[in-house]
């Protein structure tokens, strides 16, 4: 039989929802200061010939990456921390 999952309840699935919503806000401040740095550092350390589009670039590929990174572990804990993980049916544990 199929367990029902924590995130069934409105309020539980509100607040989980809610912390999910502030950890990602925490998480594209971050972002933000660390493009704006990597950018700092490769503007005073690089070469002047370099095109707008390098930096373009590296501003997109690092933003995308740590919001990616950041989205997909955020719903890891939003699963663990609110017990759904452990709502599923394991049909492949052994009971002995």
């Amino acid at each position: 039989m199929v367990q029902k999952s924590p995130l069934d309840d409105p309020e539980q699935a509100a607040f989980a929802w809610a912390r999910y919503r502030r950890i990602m806000r925490f998480m594209f401040l971050l972002t933000v200061g660390v493009v704006a740095i990597a950018l700092a550092l490769l503007y005073k350390y690089g070469h002047e010939e370099i095109s707008i589009h390098y930096y373009i670039a590296s501003a997109l590929g690092i933003g995308f990456t740590m919001l990616l990174t950041s989205a997909l572990m955020g719903l890891v804990f939003l699963s663990s921390g609110t017990g759904h993980d452990e709502s599923i049916e394991d049909r492949l544990r052994d009971d002995d």
